[in-house]
């Protein structure tokens, strides 16, 4: 009896070994060093990149050790993606579309007009082939990047006047990056890409008459609403808003499938947090900025929404022009947006749609 109990207990004391992770010291520890488009402290996109470069290290027991550079600390926004792909740090985290300098094609690994959203993006990249041309893509700057956030649909943006037709376009200075940033030049708008930390200060200046971000949650704290009173929660151009962690191929391919486990199952934790965290906020942070700062909620009418279609259409055509990659990237997309889109739209946007008129919320 003593010598069941002693392997009985040896049994279940082996289990929780080969369970348990130990702890790493610190110079046999791997070392991740994350740049970031995001400011240090950033409402929302900027907390999510921080919590996911601590989870790493957290989930790793110390195994990996990160080291998180917010935007400037160590390069600039934009400059993120030489950082990696030349290998002086490890890995990014930002909006792929900020890339479409590189390869247009990286737009669809962000977000396109009229494009999937979140649930919908998740289903292509993971199960329906996104990722294997996300690799192809990537793979020819050096680069491996997966999933770690999400926005959810995005707001119009923020204006300075009303929208009533297309022509309220011409001449209109706005930042929006992207495909949807190509949409607005074929409308008439003188568009800019900038970074996030710096959209208030050319807004309140009048360097942009217009701006878009991400959705009211993350828009409160950036207090557009002191430069621009009307606030269009529909838009056309980033229905998604997925955010890329672009790794140096090299530097990953030498990882451990330990190390590998351990970071793609954080960034799909983030990924999975951060949507959830705005849809969670959004309705609350609207009503504030409308009873407390008296913002404007609109919605573009039907005539510009049908310009905003007309100039989409170009603009895939174009971006189909630039290169076999792009096109079978464009294609692929627009196919799986069509299947997975048909299905959403027959089930969970009509049992929305009706939901809301039931509940008197539209």
């Amino acid at each position: 009896m003593e010598r069941r109990k002693f392997l009985k207990a040896a049994a279940l004391g082996g289990a929780g070994a080969a369970l348990a992770t130990p702890a790493i010291a610190a110079s046999h520890a791997t070392t991740l060093t994350i740049v970031s488009t995001w400011p240090r402290d950033f409402p929302g996109l900027g907390l999510s990149a921080q919590r996911l470069a601590a989870r790493i290290t957290e989930v790793s027991n110390g195994a990996i050790q990160t080291e998180y550079f917010a935007a400037g600390e160590r390069v600039g926004a934009f400059d993120v993606f030489d950082e990696v792909a030349a290998g002086n740090s490890q890995a990014y985290i930002g909006a792929e579309y900020y890339w479409q300098g590189k390869h247009p094609a990286y737009n669809y690994f962000t977000s396109v007009p009229f494009g999937m959203t979140t649930p919908e993006w998740n289903a292509w990249v993971k199960f329906g082939g996104g990722q294997e041309l996300w690799d192809k893509l990537a793979g020819e700057f050096g680069l491996k990047a997966i999933t770690c956030g999400g926005t959810g649909a995005q707001a119009g943006g923020w204006f300075n006047k009303e929208i009533n037709s297309p022509d309220d376009l011409q001449g209109l200075k706005m930042r929006i990056p992207g495909l949807g940033g190509t949409v607005m030049s074929k409308l008439g708008v003188s568009t800019v890409s900038l970074p996030g930390g710096q959209i208030y200060e050319n807004l309140v200046s009048g360097a942009v008459e217009a701006t878009e971000w991400v959705g009211p949650y993350n828009d409160y704290f950036m207090k557009f609403y002191e430069a621009a009173s009307i606030y269009y929660t529909g838009g056309m151009h980033e229905p998604g808003g997925g955010l890329g962690f672009g790794m140096n191929a090299s530097w990953w391919s030498e990882r451990s499938d330990f190390e590998k486990a351990v970071i793609e199952a954080c960034c799909l934790e983030e990924n999975a947090n951060q949507p959830e965290e705005a849809a969670a906020n959004n309705g609350t942070f609207l009503a504030r900025l409308i009873n407390d700062h008296g913002v404007t909620a609109k919605q573009f009418n039907e005539d510009v929404w049908d310009a905003f279609g007309e100039a989409a259409e170009e603009v895939f055509e174009e971006t189909r022009d630039h290169s076999p990659l792009a096109a079978e990237v464009n294609d692929a997309y627009q196919a799986a947006l069509r299947d997975i889109g048909a299905w959403r739209g027959a089930a969970e946007v009509e049992f929305s749609n009706q939901r809301n008129r039931i509940l008197g919320l539209v």
